[in-house]
């Protein structure tokens, strides 16, 4: 199989339903926010010694994976019409929104209390989290402006919500695991 297919030279890329769009709509905006998300995390991934944080972020790039193919899938006559996208969409729901909520309360019972705003930064893990964290809230802010004008799927935005949570306590946790201060805000 090759690696190009010269279907989007004319600006447009594939549905999961058929049909094709430009690539600079909102849909696709939304899907690359997330694949940008996917390889932030994967960055952070590759400076991570610790096996607990790893596995934790190896099953959200499969989520996100999901999350895109969802994105890509688009409601039309075949599928029953009414706004519902078609039985062969992949699609983050309550169950991978719940994972992510235990996933932080997990994290954060190792955490001292957070009292005060902390910056982003700390060990190098820690810096590529909240990068990947600052990613995951533009794939929100993009799928939530698809979401006015077009069927998007809610769970898939709630969890972009929780995952930017996260995100941000792994970074924390990463800072720990390396005997590295969060760094506190000190307000001028």
């Amino acid at each position: 199989m090759r690696l190009y297919t010269k279907t989007g030279d004319d600006g447009t890329t594939g549905l999961v339903t058929g049909g094709r769009v430009g690539k600079d709509t909102l849909r696709v905006e939304a899907c690359g926010a997330v694949d940008e998300l996917n390889s932030a995390i994967g960055l952070a991934d590759a400076a991570c010694a610790h096996e607990e944080i790893s596995q934790v972020l190896c099953g959200v790039q499969h989520r996100l994976f999901d999350l895109g193919a969802d994105l890509m899938t688009v409601a039309d006559e075949k599928s029953g019409g009414g706004g519902e996208a078609p039985a062969i969409a992949w699609r983050i729901g309550p169950e991978q929104v719940r994972e992510a909520e235990a996933q932080i309360d997990a994290v954060c019972e190792r955490l001292p209390e957070l009292r005060q705003f902390i910056l982003p930064g700390g060990c190098e893990l820690a810096a590529r989290l909240h990068m990947a964290r600052t990613a995951c809230r533009l794939a929100e802010r993009r799928c939530v402006a698809l979401g006015r004008g077009e069927k998007v799927n809610h769970d898939a935005v709630v969890y972009l919500n929780r995952l930017s949570d996260l995100l941000f306590a792994l970074a924390r946790l990463a800072n720990q695991l390396e005997g590295v201060q969060d760094v506190t805000w000190e307000g001028g």
